[in-house]
């Protein structure tokens, strides 16, 4: 397998089901914990091609379905990529689901449903989805609480599954087979993520996730002076605020 990842519960299992089923499905969870790397994985087991495309506000439904183009003095028609998913029977992965305006998410729900289908109106085309065409999305759940929420006529769609931050063993592991750096570091490291996680007083927006900890464990196993790195690749990327930085990195000097 060239995406590795670890499986925490349950979850291959349920994206095969969900596969073989045709049902979309949702994976939640926080930042870093790993949801494109499973979706990935699971693609790759199932052998079929994966079309990602990372949703934000300013995403259009033209720029999803298609859009009609200027070629060699010609108008052309030109494929988005959930048209190219549809019909090449491919994974389609909405990265970051909630973040995607309404009327976008809306113009998809005909492919979330029995019908299997999308409507391009610029050329008058109604494509079925064949078979093998399967519709995964992501989100984190906690971001912006209150601003960026599914509606239920869109989460009931699907069916969800949740993924964390794995316990401590586990989490060392994924440091370890992601990196190759030694056990006693992948647990020193596991420790002190474990350490700011559990202090909320720090207010920070996100805590530290395990793709900063992978980050990490690189710096570290190409070199990096281990506080250092704890410092570029985790304190940095976490806050802005110059005292939370110091206070992560002397928290990371009691570690390392």
């Amino acid at each position: 397998m060239s995406v590795y990842y670890r499986e925490v519960g349950n979850e291959v299992s349920v994206f095969r089901k969900c596969f073989e089923n045709q049902l979309p499905l949702i994976v939640k969870g926080p930042t870093g914990c790993g949801k494109s790397q499973f979706v990935l994985h699971v693609s790759e087991l199932l052998e079929r091609p994966v079309i990602k495309v990372s949703c934000n506000e300013d995403t259009t439904a033209a720029d999803l379905l298609g859009r009609f183009v200027i070629q060699n003095m010609e108008t052309v028609w030109q494929d988005g990529p959930v048209t190219r998913a549809v019909r090449l029977g491919a994974i389609l992965y909405l990265d970051e689901i909630a973040e995607a305006r309404e009327d976008v998410i809306v113009a998809l729900h005909p492919l979330t449903d029995h019908r299997r289908e999308i409507y391009l109106d610029r050329t008058n085309e109604t494509l079925s989805a064949p078979k093998e065409f399967f519709c995964v999305a992501s989100y984190n759940p906690g971001y912006q609480r209150g601003l960026k929420e599914l509606k239920p006529s869109t989460r009931q769609r699907f069916v969800s599954i949740t993924l964390s931050y794995p316990e401590p063993k586990i989490e060392s592991e994924i440091l370890r087979a992601l990196t190759s750096v030694n056990a006693d570091t992948a647990k020193t490291l596991v420790d002190f993520a474990a350490k700011i996680r559990s202090i909320p007083q720090l207010g920070l927006k996100e805590t530290v996730s395990t793709r900063l900890l992978v980050h990490a464990a690189r710096l570290i196993h190409s070199g990096m002076a281990a506080r250092l790195a704890c410092r570029v690749s985790i304190a940095e990327p976490l806050t802005d605020d110059v005292k939370i930085v110091q206070s992560l990195v002397d928290m990371a000097a009691l570690h390392f």
